[in-house]
């Protein structure tokens, strides 16, 4: 089993920034590529970024390339995902993610099947 909690989530202005992070626990956390999910009021959910197991390679949703950068820290158990220069747009539940997938497949939630309880992000205006 694995658990997953999400931090960093507020009430942020357009241009501003934020950092989310989210601690991982119950089994070896490098063995697996992390995602970032969102989901809008009334919309889908969503793929934001997602980074491999070592850390080396990434992916992200275009919407958010540029913005957004996802990293994690292995010693901590620990994925980030620094937004910056955040939009109205940005404003949804932000949701971290693993699973016995690939980095590649966590882009339209392949194999993802372990999720963490979601931090609000709201940008205002």
């Amino acid at each position: 089993q694995v658990q997953l909690v999400e931090s960093g989530g507020g009430l942020v202005q357009a241009g501003g920034s934020l950092r989310l992070s989210c601690a991982a626990s119950g089994r070896t956390f490098s063995n697996y590529p992390m995602g970032w999910f969102r989901q809008a009021p009334g919309k889908e959910r969503e793929f934001v970024a997602a980074i491999s197991g070592s850390g080396y390679s990434a992916y992200y949703a275009d919407s958010v390339k540029g913005r957004i950068t996802i990293s994690r820290d292995n010693t901590k158990n620990t994925v980030y995902l620094q937004l910056n220069n955040l939009k109205p747009e940005d404003t949804a539940v932000y949701y971290c993610a693993t699973g016995p997938t690939t980095t590649q497949a966590m882009r339209i939630m392949s194999g993802v099947n372990y999720w963490g309880q979601g931090t609000q992000v709201t940008v205002s205006s």
